[in-house]
């Protein structure tokens, strides 16, 4: 029989006046860990789906990995590749791929009766994924490519049809600086909103014919290789089995390929969120400074209303280790009723968020219509043993004070 245990349980569960008078401290104690781990809780899986929801609008965009012409060229006036590729069949064979698609780019601008607006057309083919912007369809819907014939469909963001006062049906006039300058007219077949607002305004989807056309290239020439990882956390593991398969291949013209993952094409992004994890430490640290101090506020209170206790049991011959632990039991369990309260409020406003989005954001500044809420189990079954070992822990300390009272003094006054 633990008797450490025993006396714990029945401190803990005792009627008495005395500890009527400790319920008020038990209960700020209670209610501090309560609320420290529901904003712990909360800061994690906020952070984290924040992380992804910017995550996968990048590479929902410009996918995981591409293959361009090692030219050195920023501009979206690109130099072509081959879309046939002895080591196409190799990535295709790769466990970490999950799809691979062809795209060609070419600068415009669009003009209507009233505005304009300089884009980018990307053009696509027929094993396009469109998962993504299926998504985020606003209007219409995906328009079919075929190899063979083509078609003057394409797809453009919200923000663009605001901004050129375009719905689905319509059709516009698009211009492209080149010698001979060329147009060509589209019709609007669906409309996406991702939120993202610096690659809403910028790309049109559209045949990747189309593009071809207008740069004079073949049916074979594309401006690259577009890789969707299944597993994002393993990308630079992914990127470097690409590399050593495609990276700097010459082509026949002598020219060589550019493998180039997200994050080295927008570290600026990535960097921004990364910082998020240290955000997400602080709250983590704070939180735990907060319900630790509490805990110990509370076990000092109950060492200082048990003493007479402590003094006869020691008189009985139970060494400061034993009584240690009883204080230790006894916290551990106010913490563990903190615990159950604080997943209770912390996971219900998650559950709550997710799937009513009672939170709302501007999208203009966080690329977001409501706040984003990634629950992960082993982050919450995590927050939860970490902060109950955290407490007990810091609980040891101030438990030592048991050694310093005085069996002669305490009973003496009994």
């Amino acid at each position: 029989m633990n008797t450490e245990l025993f006396i714990a349980r029945r401190l803990i569960f005792s009627r008495q006046k005395e500890q009527r008078l400790l319920r008020p401290i038990i209960r700020i104690a209670v209610v501090s860990v309560a609320l420290s781990l529901a904003v712990m809780l909360v800061s994690v899986a906020v952070l984290t789906g924040f992380k992804q929801e910017i995550s996968q609008k990048v590479t929902g965009f410009l996918a995981h990995i591409q293959i361009v012409n090692y030219d050195g060229n920023t501009s979206y006036e690109t130099n072509p590749i081959s879309s046939v590729q002895k080591f196409a069949p190799q990535l295709e064979q790769l466990s970490e791929l999950q799809h691979l698609q062809t795209f060609a780019l070419k600068p415009g601008i669009i003009t209507t009766p009233t505005d304009m607006q300089g884009v980018v057309l990307k053009g696509i083919d027929s094993k396009f994924d469109w998962s993504f912007f299926a998504e985020n369809m606003v209007s219409g819907a995906p328009f079919a490519v075929s190899d063979s014939a083509g078609t003057n469909s394409v797809a453009i963001s919200q923000t663009l049809a605001k901004l050129l006062r375009l719905k689905q049906g319509d059709r516009f006039d698009m211009f492209f600086v080149q010698e001979p300058p060329r147009m060509r007219r589209f019709t609007v077949a669906a409309i996406y909103d991702t939120k993202f607002s610096e690659f809403d305004k910028l790309y049109v989807l559209c045949d990747l014919k189309h593009v071809q056309r207008l740069n004079g290239w073949s049916p074979q020439q594309v401006t690259g290789f577009e890789i969707f990882v299944k597993d994002f956390e393993k990308l630079d593991e992914t990127y470097q089995k690409v590399e050593e398969i495609a990276g700097y291949k010459l082509q026949p013209d002598g020219t060589r390929l550019l493998v180039e993952n997200i994050r080295q094409r927008f570290p600026q992004i990535f960097d921004w969120l990364a910082l998020q994890d240290l955000n997400a430490w602080i709250i983590l640290a704070l939180m735990l400074a907060v319900a630790g101090f509490n805990m110990i506020s509370s076990l000092l209170i109950m060492l200082l209303e048990r003493s007479t206790m402590i003094g006869l049991l020691k008189a009985l011959g139970m060494q400061n280790v034993s009584l240690q632990k009883i204080f230790i039991y006894q916290s551990a369990f106010i913490a563990g009723q903190g615990l159950l309260w604080g997943n209770v409020v912390g996971l219900g406003f998650l559950l709550l968020q997710k799937y009513f989005g009672i939170v709302s954001l501007n999208p203009e500044t966080y690329y977001l219509s409501q706040v984003p809420v990634a629950l992960s189990a082993p982050h919450v079954l995590l927050l939860n043993a970490g902060a109950l070992l955290a407490i007990t822990l810091m609980l040891v300390l101030p438990s030592l004070l048991v050694g310093r009272v005085s069996p002669s003094k305490t009973l003496r006054f009994a």
